[in-house]
């Protein structure tokens, strides 16, 4: 305990140090990621997951933006057509990396068995081209409830060479994913156009959050590392939502660019000792006052049910 208040004091003094030039800065800057890659939940009517991802690299590349995925490679055997999803993303010149083999919580494993889930997805990530494959990002974004086992995950991800992606962004758009694909198949356009409001509405209260949580702990932005998902409403939404970051003032940075920030050491760098991993928790830990977020679960999970008493489809992300 004492090393984490250590090390997030240390963190805050190096983010002092740079105020200087924080304040200067143009604009906050944020570095887009996608989680999930080749499959996110259930594809839209009409569409697939290869049409979905076909979308987003379209939108990412007609932006020059440069966005980082994270593939289970579990989805090549179960579905072999999704394979072509990452084929895209590859040769659009997009990094790709380390999701775990079958996106299982480390909470759920054993040391030995949370190794062999980094092993056995790399031979699909080790492509020529793809320098972004040893960044991990931990399924769930569960990093170890118990503290001997994060220890443990982080030592074989030290010793396997990984970088961990922070988060630092996230309005989990995951939730919209059933939802939007509900609705269009019963062909209800209202519901639609309440999800597209709902899910920028969402975005925007989640970007201005983490920039008061972040201006509360440091008096200057840090880089932001937004967390998405691969799924048939991000895909549809992702044009308005880069317009949404864009009227905030943001600019896009790739993954490698915002977690080389001071902030992010020990985040990143898994010989480190863990620390708080979100500007939450560390807001938390600096008994810093977090603004709150709408819960839009109940709403979007009882929208376009086939019937009042239906369960919402089963998601996985």
């Amino acid at each position: 305990m004492i090393r984490n208040i250590v090390t997030f004091a240390m963190a805050g003094a190096v983010l002092a140090g740079c105020q200087t030039q924080a304040a200067t800065q143009a604009a906050p800057t944020i570095a887009l990621t996608f989680d999930d890659l080749p499959v996110h939940g259930t594809a839209p009517l009409g569409e697939t997951v290869t049409s979905s991802t076909s979308k987003i690299v379209a939108v990412l590349g007609a932006q020059k933006i440069t966005a980082h995925g994270f593939a289970n490679g579990i989805w090549t055997i179960e579905q072999p057509s999704t394979a072509d999803a990452l084929s895209q993303w590859r040769q659009a010149g997009l990094p790709l990396g380390n999701h775990g083999w079958a996106h299982r919580s480390l909470d759920a494993m054993t040391a030995a068995q949370f190794e062999d889930e980094l092993v056995r997805n790399e031979p699909l990530l080790k492509k020529p081209g793809n320098l972004g494959w040893r960044w991990f990002r931990f399924p769930f974004l569960h990093e170890g409830k118990d503290p001997v086992k994060r220890a443990a995950a982080r030592s074989i991800l030290a010793r396997h060479g990984y970088r961990i992606a922070p988060v630092t962004v996230d309005f989990s758009d995951w939730q919209w994913t059933a939802p939007y694909a509900r609705c269009l198949a019963k062909g209800d356009r209202a519901a639609v156009a309440l999800l597209e409001r709902t899910y920028i509405d969402a975005a925007r209260e989640s970007a201005v959050r983490s920039r008061q949580m972040s201006q509360a702990l440091y008096a200057a932005d840090v880089p932001y590392v937004l967390l998405l998902h691969v799924g048939g409403m991000t895909a549809h939404m992702l044009p308005q939502l880069l317009e949404l970051y864009r009227s905030e003032r943001f600019r896009f940075v790739t993954l490698d660019e915002a977690g080389s920030h001071p902030i992010y050491r020990a985040d990143v760098d898994p010989a480190l000792p863990a620390g708080p991993v979100s500007l939450r928790e560390r807001a938390a830990a600096a008994k810093v006052a977090a603004p709150g977020l709408t819960n839009h679960r109940p709403a979007l999970d009882a929208l376009c049910l086939a019937s009042p008493n239906a369960p919402p489809s089963a998601l996985r992300f």
